[in-house]
């Protein structure tokens, strides 16, 4: 009866954050994004009881493999263990067993659940989820019951070692470079009473905390990118009627003047906008991007500059002046290696929020692309 309650308020808790998190998706202006993990963890574990807790904290380990379907919604199988520890208080004795957990986990950003800005360097997620254990090795409890066979029964054998496992817990994580994270997560884990091989007719209940550093790859691109301007629509001119033919009259030529050198100048200016996104996405492809790659073709010796900025509104100075560093690097990358353009023509510099090019505070998230080069007509 126990077990049936936790478990229904469990999957209760579990199914109304998935319905918030289903709805979240509706309404998140950024669009889904999806990306698949690996992570690796270590840290402790202390399986309740009445011993003080120093006394029976533990090794444990993990590794899983799961994938965020949304930025708010993803999923793990997750696999963990190594050793758990008991204790009688009465005796002064320690005893220890092994044991590994299979899990099937749900995963639920709760910051990006209640914002949708998902470019936000620190998530905290919600874990739940259900799974079994087994547990082998329990030498020193034998040991222990052999000894004084009326302290506790041996709860489990090589035939009842298996328990079920629900979890629920908390993880904090961040992102280290674009494919690595780093996490801290607290889980709270109720297992079946004979989990720590001996039974007093309540769920065993094991506490772990630990620290993971994961991998990310397999991104597919956020539908967040700024909506393309629209192609005016150029009318067709009127058909004008040739006019008769009239025979020219006689003209005596004159001899024209030489022509004349002029030297013209060209300039470029090109502003790509950039929309809050976790990942800003990669210019190319687009209307300025080929723009900028016709011009450098055109005037083999014109070098460009571009200059990466940040919006004040947003952030603080020093993730500004980090994201103005990225927005024009990308830039470079871009030409580069979308448009086979020369890098040592391009010169790239960053303003983070320290100059806003415009007045309206979004569009200051943004990379200027300007160059110049002259050319000779005769006139």
């Amino acid at each position: 009866m126990q077990l049936s309650m936790k478990k229904s308020l469990f999957f209760a808790a579990a199914m109304l954050l998935m319905s918030n998190a289903m709805m979240a998706q509706g309404t998140c202006k950024n669009g889904p994004k999806s990306w698949n993990f690996v992570e690796v963890q270590g840290g402790v574990e202390w399986t309740a009881s009445d011993a003080k807790i120093d006394k029976l904290l533990s090794p444990i380990g993990a590794i899983s493999l799961g994938r965020y379907f949304t930025p708010v919604v993803g999923a793990r199988l997750h696999v963990s263990g190594l050793q758990a520890k008991g204790r009688f208080e009465a005796l002064n004795k320690d005893y220890k067993w092994n044991f590994i957990t299979t899990d099937a986990d749900l995963l639920i950003n709760l910051t990006n659940l209640f914002s949708c800005n998902v470019s936000r360097p620190l998530n905290l997620i919600f874990v739940g989820g259900l799974g079994l254990t087994d547990a082998w090795k329990n030498d020193d409890m034998k040991e222990i019951v052999t000894t004084n066979p009326n302290l506790a029964p041996l709860a489990w054998t090589s035939n009842n070692r298996l328990s079920h496992n629900l979890r629920a817990g908390l993880r904090l994580e961040t992102n280290v470079t674009k494919p690595l994270g780093l996490s801290l997560e607290i889980d709270a884990n109720s297992l079946d009473d004979r989990f720590n091989s001996k039974n007093n007719d309540a769920d065993d209940w094991m506490i772990s905390g630990m620290i993971g550093i994961s991998y990310r790859f397999g991104h597919k691109k956020c539908c967040c990118q700024a909506k393309p301007e629209p192609v005016p629509v150029v009318e067709p001119e009127p058909v004008v009627e040739p006019a008769p033919v009239v025979p020219a009259p006689v003209v005596v030529e004159e001899k024209k003047p030489e022509p004349k050198a002029v030297v013209k100048t060209e300039k470029l200016h090109e502003t790509i906008f950039y929309v809050i996104c976790k990942s800003n996405p990669v210019p190319g492809g687009n209307g300025e991007m080929q723009r900028v790659a016709d011009f450098m073709n055109k005037y083999k010796d014109a070098k460009v500059m571009v200059i990466g900025y940040a919006d004040k509104g947003t952030g603080n100075a020093k993730v500004n002046k980090m994201y103005a560093e990225r927005r024009a690097a990308e830039c470079k990358d871009a030409l580069v290696k979308n448009y086979k353009c020369d890098a040592s023509r391009i010169i790239i510099d960053s303003k983070g929020d320290t100059i806003q090019p415009f007045t309206e505070n979004d569009k200051n998230r943004c990379v200027i692309i300007d160059s110049e080069a002259q050319y000779t007509v005769y006139e």
